[in-house]
């Protein structure tokens, strides 16, 4: 069941991408494209925990998702300070 969940969420965090980076192709707000970038790395850590908990014990990729978790957040990071 866990594995259901975790391919839901992922499914969402894609859905959020493609709403936030169409919008911003609509509007040209800068905030739309951080955001969309931020979900695009959080669809691709999701990825990574699905991949994780589908291979069991024999691969551990805690670290690689930890690496894009903190990557998919930088962009989000610049565009709340950086932008006005």
């Amino acid at each position: 069941m866990g594995k259901l969940i975790y391919a839901l969420c992922m499914l969402t965090s894609l859905g959020c991408t493609i709403l936030l980076l169409r919008s911003y192709l609509r509007s040209r707000y800068r905030l739309l494209f951080w955001s969309g970038l931020c979900f695009a790395g959080l669809t691709v850590n999701n990825l990574l925990l699905l991949a994780d908990k589908l291979s069991g014990p024999a691969l551990d990729l805690t670290t690689w998702r930890l690496v894009m978790a903190l990557a998919a957040l930088i962009p989000l990071l610049y565009g709340l300070i950086w932008e006005e």
